[in-house]
C-alpha cells in the first residue's frame, strides 16, 4: 500500500494545530539507522486508509518528496468526537531482519461449526489478534482461524493456527487461548429438563 507524505520542519502544539486546521496530519517515522524524521500527510487521506485492516498489518510504501521507503503504521491518535487523526507513528523497516507485530484474526466457518449446529453453543472469541516474528515480505494481511471442527466445550489455542510459512506466533511459552465454545447455562437446563 502506498502512502505519501511531506517534510515538516516546524513542531509543538501550535504548529500542529496549524497543520491540522491545514487538513493535514503531523506524523513521524522512526527506526532503523537514520535519524526521526517529522513528517505531515493528508487527513482525510489518513482517516480513510485507517478504516482498511491492510493499512494496519502491512508494511506500507511511504513516498517522501519522490523517494519511497518501508515502513509500518506503528501507533495513532483519534479525536474524541470528529473525524480527525491527530498524530500517526510510522517505524521503518529493514527487509532482511524480521519484525514483531500484531496480526488479525479472521473467524470463518463458525455457523457451520459442530457447537454451533448441533449444541447451539456460544463462541467467544479470547483474542482478536496475534504477535507474530518474520521478515517484512512474509507479514500476512490476517491469520483464518477455521471453526467448521470446534465442538461444544472445546477451545482453540495458538499453537492449533495454520501460520503462513516464516511466520511464528510470540506467545513466550505458552499457549494462549484464541476461541472457546460453551453451552448456554439456560440452554443446558432446558436439555435436562427435556430428556
Amino acid at each position: 500500500m502506498k502512502v505519501v507524505a511531506f517534510n515538516r520542519t516546524l513542531q509543538g502544539t501550535g504548529a500542529s494545530r496549524r497543520l491540522r486546521k491545514a487538513g493535514q496530519t503531523p506524523g513521524i517515522i522512526y527506526g532503523g539507522t537514520e535519524a526521526p524524521q517529522l513528517i505531515a500527510l493528508d487527513g482525510n487521506a489518513l482517516y480513510h486508509a485507517l478504516k482498511k485492516e491492510a493499512f494496519h498489518g502491512s508494511v506500507l510504501d511511504l513516498e517522501i518528496e519522490g523517494k519511497a521507503q518501508q515502513v509500518l503504521l506503528r501507533d495513532f491518535q483519534m479525536h474524541a468526537y470528529k473525524q480527525l487523526v491527530l498524530h500517526a507513528d510510522f517505524q521503518r523497516v529493514d527487509t532482511s531482519k524480521p519484525i514483531h507485530t500484531k496480526v488479525t484474526l479472521h473467524f470463518v466457518n463458525a455457523e457451520i461449526s459442530p457447537a454451533v449446529k448441533l449444541s447451539s453453543a456460544v463462541i467467544s472469541h479470547v483474542l482478536n489478534e496475534v504477535e507474530v516474528s518474520c521478515l517484512p515480505g512474509q507479514l500476512p494481511e490476517f491469520i483464518e482461524v477455521d471453526l467448521s471442527k470446534l465442538e461444544a466445550g472445546q477451545s482453540i489455542h495458538t499453537g492449533d493456527l495454520v501460520l503462513p510459512e516464516g511466520v511464528t506466533a510470540l506467545t513466550h511459552g505458552q499457549n494462549l487461548t484464541v476461541v472457546t465454545s460453551s453451552i448456554p447455562r439456560g440452554a443446558a437446563s432446558a436439555e435436562t429438563a427435556a430428556e
